[in-house]
C-alpha cells in the first residue's frame, strides 16, 4: 500500500467544478479554494467507476434468505 500524500491528495469541488485541494472536518471536507463541499468523485467518474466494479463482479454463493426448496 502507498503512503498518503496529503499535499498532492485532491476531491471534486460542487463549486469549482474540479478536482482541487481540500480542507477536512470531522464531518466533512471543504474546498481550500472557495469553501464549498466536496466530494471523492464527480458524477462522470462516479459512473465511470460504478460501471467498472460492475463488470469485475463475478458469480458467488447464492444469498440467504432466497426462496429455496428444502431436502
Amino acid at each position: 500500500m502507498e503512503p498518503i500524500d496529503y499535499y498532492n491528495d485532491r476531491k471534486f469541488c460542487t463549486k469549482c467544478e474540479e478536482y482541487v485541494p481540500y480542507l477536512m472536518s470531522v464531518d466533512h471536507s471543504f474546498c481550500a479554494q472557495c469553501g464549498a463541499p466536496v466530494r471523492l468523485f464527480s458524477d462522470a467518474d462516479w459512473t465511470a467507476f460504478n460501471e467498472s466494479m460492475q463488470s469485475k463482479r463475478k458469480g458467488g454463493r447464492p444469498r440467504k434468505g432466497q426462496n429455496r426448496e428444502s431436502a
